[in-house]
């Protein structure tokens, strides 16, 4: 199965700003039982119950349905979310990384992430990035003031860089899911990549 690479994702952003936005938020308890892994399944399933009402109209007033806000997300448009403290905090439930990968998010912006959702997350090949404080706030003003603006995470440096402002911070990742989400690579596809020195080894 190919998977999408990550390099550098420049777009604008979907601000969600809940803290604690827990994994029964972003994708509701009733999709867990679904046995199908379809991509707009899960993508239409994101953050459903918050997105529409019990009968399935729009809520206006929240900021996926808003017109600065709703369009689907593609190449530079609405890639990244913004979101609050403690980001997929919850059950661990791995259909929520599913949905944000479904939807078409690369990158989820956030001061903190619950740690199983975070390795969810990459291995949905959709990167994690944890800012300051001070740096989430300037991010959420910024887009208020230009839901156009555009933010910019570089992978291999590890930086995202405000470009309305021109600020950026350094994030961390391990090593090893860098090189996965640069490649491409499930862990299966690693050891693949690996074969031929899986195989020298052994026979040595």
């Amino acid at each position: 199965m190919e998977h999408l690479k990550i390099h550098t994702v420049e777009s604008t952003c979907i601000p969600i700003d809940i803290d604690n936005c827990n994994t029964d938020l972003i994708i509701p308890a009733r999709y867990l039982a679904s046995t199908s892994r379809d991509p707009q399944f899960f993508g239409d399933a994101f953050m459903h119950d918050l997105r529409y009402t019990a009968d399935g109209q729009p809520v206006a007033d929240f900021v996926m349905n808003q017109p600065d806000y709703c369009e689907p997300p593609h190449e530079g448009v609405h890639q990244i979310i913004v979101g609050g403290q403690y980001w997929g905090s919850g059950s661990s439930r791995e259909h929520a990384a599913w949905a944000i990968a479904g939807y078409g998010v690369r990158v989820v912006i956030s001061s903190s992430f619950a740690d199983i959702h975070r390795n969810n997350l990459l291995n949905c090949f959709v990167l994690p990035v944890i800012v300051s404080r001070d740096f989430q706030q300037e991010l959420f003003d910024t887009i208020a003031a230009n839901p156009q603006a555009k933010v910019k995470v570089d992978l291999p440096t590890q930086t995202v860089t405000n470009l309305t402002t021109g600020h950026s911070e350094h994030f961390a990742i391990n090593s090893y899911k860098k090189h996965c989400l640069l490649n491409g690579f499930d862990d299966i596809d690693f050891l693949l990549s690996n074969k031929e020195k899986i195989e020298k080894y052994e026979e040595g």
